[in-house]
């Protein structure tokens, strides 16, 4: 692929490439095979000083005086460079995160309807306006938040920019965006592409490097009034603390160690092969994946061997293979980690139905694993394990599966399989997460908000919610009295 093969990748500031202040290249290695990939530089606080410069002169500049229906016409016109390059941009996400190619489709086509609806929602910012008694009159105005500065996680480079970009450019903020230092290529590729299609130099800045470094000098940054962070739970923590001298607004999608609740009336030709996807579509690293299954107890043994059957048999292999169902995790580190955990599984008394090895060969792959007869105080089903490992847990009743399903810190998904409508709709509202799927298994749709409650975060993405999070409202107060003001009766 001779985008991405042995190039290299600068920053991209001021609406063209530019090099590290330090000089500083990383090789990039393609999780699945371990060859060579690409080059990338990494930034520093230096570039990111540069980023928010250009940021600001945007915001104070060019975009700052473009019109609402402009921007409307840029994220369309985006969003339509996305789809004409969008088999380049499949590849490169692939190759680059080591996931398999069904998936990045799927969040390829969800990333240009992001631009799409944001577009569209445009529209929607207004202000209002009323009397308020006497001569007097209100109205106000809804007005940009500022230069944002966002920061993406490795899992979901692509989809995760445009969840991003979109709001915060409706909006009419410019953006300092931190993609991982490890994945960084289809966040720079897009900023090329807004670039092309006219959206003005310093509007989108990217700028790649490490967490504690360039992610922190970013979000303690004075020239930047509002951070919007995906990743984990921890370090939503230490950016709390380091945006709280700067009082910066905050957008926080953080972990997840979400449920999927299957009861013994549910279809279960319909939940077996769904609870599947819903935890290894993406090799388990996912936020929202359901890797904890709550079965009804009447139905555990055979649900425990009917799901085990069906993860043993997905396609796990090359991720640009068109049939492949599970890529490679990111990289021989993380698929250590997730081994260490069904270690620890079976130390606490998990037992291992399924997977549980890491495959022979390159690549840092690692294979659909399950564990049963697991307790909801083990490790296993209180970490986020963050990769293709489900813990399935026995429940009683309705009131113990809710239970289960709260003993967690984490409130980012849920999901509900049942054949009683009505118990679908009571457990909706007993699950604290921030959205609960009744018999289907999908997540996140532009348009509907996505977030979590407790330590998932705070603050919502995808929805209206999210553009309002990215505008101030300003309060404007007027007279229409003919008579001075006089409230001393000087």
């Amino acid at each position: 692929m001779a985008v991405a093969t042995e190039k290299e990748y600068g920053l991209f500031i001021n609406g063209e490439s530019a090099e590290p202040a330090s000089g500083e290249i990383r090789e990039l290695a393609e999780p699945a095979t371990g060859d060579p990939l690409a080059k990338a530089a990494v930034a520093n606080e230096q570039d990111v000083d540069r980023a928010v410069d250009a940021a600001r002169a945007a915001l104070d500049g060019d975009w700052g005086r473009t019109a609402p229906t402009e921007r409307s016409r840029l994220l369309h016109a985006l969003a339509d460079a996305l789809v004409a390059n969008r088999k380049e941009l499949a590849e490169l996400e692939v190759r680059n995160v080591g996931k398999a190619l069904s998936s990045v489709k799927a969040e390829l086509a969800q990333a240009v309807e992001n631009f799409r609806f944001y577009g569209s929602a445009i529209a929607s910012i207004a202000g209002r306006a009323n009397p308020i008694g006497g001569s007097l009159l209100f109205y106000s105005l809804k007005e940009p938040v500022g230069v944002c500065g966002q920061i993406v996680p490795w899992n979901y480079p692509l989809m995760m920019t445009t969840w991003k970009l979109a709001p915060a450019l409706a909006a009419g903020c410019t953006i300092v965006l931190k993609p991982d230092s490890a994945t960084p290529l289809s966040a720079l590729r897009m900023a090329e592409l807004a670039t092309d299609v006219g959206f003005p130099p310093g509007t989108i800045n990217v700028v790649p490097g490490p967490g504690p470094t360039v992610g922190a000098h970013l979000v303690r940054h004075p020239g930047v009034e509002k951070i919007a962070f995906t990743g984990s739970t921890s370090t939503g923590a230490e950016i709390m603390r380091l945006a709280s001298d700067g009082i910066k607004r905050l957008l926080l999608e953080l972990g997840g160690k979400s449920p999927n609740l299957v009861f013994a009336d549910a279809n279960l030709a319909d939940a077996i092969p769904s609870s599947v996807w819903s935890i290894y579509y993406s090799a388990g690293q996912s936020c929202e994946a359901r890797s904890r299954v709550l079965v009804e107890r009447s139905i555990y043994d055979d649900f425990v061997a009917s799901f085990s059957e069906a993860a043993a048999g997905l396609k796990v292999g090359d991720p640009l293979d068109p049939e492949t169902q599970v890529g490679s995790l990111i990289s021989n580190e993380h698929r250590d980690r997730v081994h260490g955990y069904v270690e620890a599984g079976r130390e606490e008394g998990a037992e291992v139905v399924t997977g549980g090895e890491a495959a022979d060969g390159n690549g840092a792959f690692y294979p659909p694993t399950v564990l049963a007869q697991v307790d909801n105080s083990m490790r296993v089903a209180q970490e986020e394990i963050f990769g293709p490992v489900v813990t399935v847990i026995p429940f009683e009743d309705e009131k113990d599966a809710t239970r289960i399903a709260n003993e967690s810190r984490y409130g980012l998904m849920a999901t509900v399989w049942t054949g009683d409508p009505a118990r679908g709709h009571r457990l909706a509202r007993r699950i604290k997460a921030g959205t609960v799927g009744i018999n289907m298994p999908f997540t996140a749709f532009p348009g509907i908000p996505f977030g979590g409650y407790k330590q998932s975060g705070f603050g919502r993405e995808l929805g209206l919610d999210t553009l309002d999070a990215y505008l101030e409202t300003k309060s404007v107060i007027v007279s229409t009295s003919p008579k001075p003001f006089n409230p001393f009766g000087l």
